[in-house]
């Protein structure tokens, strides 16, 4: 009888010992899915652009990137480039737009409205907050130059060097800038914002350049920003005596 037992329950050990690798292969997904997982967080973190210096100096100093609140809004930071006209890059690393809390906030409600008047538009910032050092070294190009007047003197401290104005225009989707009448820190008459009728009798100016600084102003006026004369393109968010009063220079 015990023979006889022993080769019935053979076959039952053969089979059990035959079936235990089945149990392996079904913990493989899980395995694969974590290492896939895995793959797919490294990807993601690769991905993400490191911050340049510059950012972070800014972001330290309180500013903010503008694309943080409207990721929409178009950036050619001209005077990280040699297209200025200083034709002298001014940036060294800096590529994002950066503006105080106060006038960043601003520039995304005026982004907003614009959209509200046409979603094909938007705006496009050719400058923002400007660091001290920058201004320096701008000003050191110009300073004996017939360009000097049109560049604040560092012992007097611009509205950029407090993130506080921003200088911009209009844009289609695609990238391409509405036609304002003249290129963005044109030094002459036309650039100015208060004779544009007069400008535009003169032969300056065009029907159409006029209206598109209209929308321009509108926009950026009902979000709160204030116009100066002799720049279609400059804004500030505050008065130069609210900046001097409440906030910091960007050293």
């Amino acid at each position: 009888m015990q023979l006889l037992s022993l080769i019935i329950s053979l076959p039952f050990f053969i089979f059990s010992c035959q079936n235990k690798p089945e149990s392996n292969r079904v913990e493989s997904p899980i395995e694969d899915s974590i290492h896939t997982d895995t793959i797919i967080v490294r990807e993601i973190e690769e991905q993400v652009p490191a911050k340049s210096s510059m950012a972070l100096y800014l972001e330290e100093q309180g500013l903010v990137n503008i694309h943080s609140l409207d990721s929409t809004i178009h950036v050619d930071l001209k005077y990280a480039t040699t297209d200025n006209f200083t034709k002298e890059i001014l940036y060294d690393d800096l590529t994002e737009a950066y503006l105080h809390p106060i006038a960043a906030q601003k520039l995304a409600k005026a982004q907003q409205l614009l959209k509200e008047i046409d979603p094909d538009l938007s705006l496009l910032v050719y400058d923002a907050g400007r660091p001290m050092s920058v201004q320096k070294k701008m000003y050191k190009v110009v300073q004996n130059t017939p360009y000097r007047e049109y560049v604040a003197d560092p012992s007097k401290t611009g509205m950029h060097n407090y993130g506080m104005a921003v200088d911009l225009t209009i844009c289609r989707s695609d990238g391409t800038a509405l036609d304002m009448g003249t290129s963005f820190d044109f030094f002459g008459k036309a650039a100015g914002i208060n004779q544009e009728e007069q400008l535009l009798n003169e032969g300056l100016l065009t029907r159409e350049q006029i209206n598109n600084r209209k929308l321009l102003r509108k926009v950026m006026t009902e979000a709160g920003f204030i116009t100066i004369r002799g720049e279609w393109w400059h804004f500030n968010a505050v008065s130069r005596s609210e900046a001097k009063r409440d906030v910091n220079v960007i050293e």
